[in-house]
């Protein structure tokens, strides 16, 4: 999978070091990653949620953190669309970022 704008990944590790390593584990998995589907996201990462119009979350840090991105399986293309703390997380809608 191609990760879009992984620069996000960087910028939110800079604020928050603490989640550097869970970030480039998480992005490393995805980057070699060739998924079709849902199920095969969950034998990667068993955590992961589908919450509607394309957008998936994943939990980091052992929910921490949490990113929301974009999947588009047949261009094969992972879109961030927000990292941030699990409190900072409860006051988007996923589904609409």
């Amino acid at each position: 999978m191609r990760v879009v704008t992984p620069k996000k990944l960087r910028d939110f590790s800079k604020k928050h070091p603490i989640a550097k390593i869970p970030l480039l584990y998480w992005y490393e998995i995805v980057k070699f990653a060739d998924w079709k589907s849902l199920n095969e996201i969950k034998s990667d990462f068993r955590t992961v949620d589908y919450v509607g119009n394309n957008r998936y979350v994943f939990d980091i840090k052992g929910n921490d953190y949490r990113i929301v991105v974009i999947i588009i399986f047949v261009s094969k293309k992972v879109y961030i669309r927000f990292i941030g703390t699990h409190t900072e997380y409860d006051k988007i809608d996923a589904n609409k970022i």
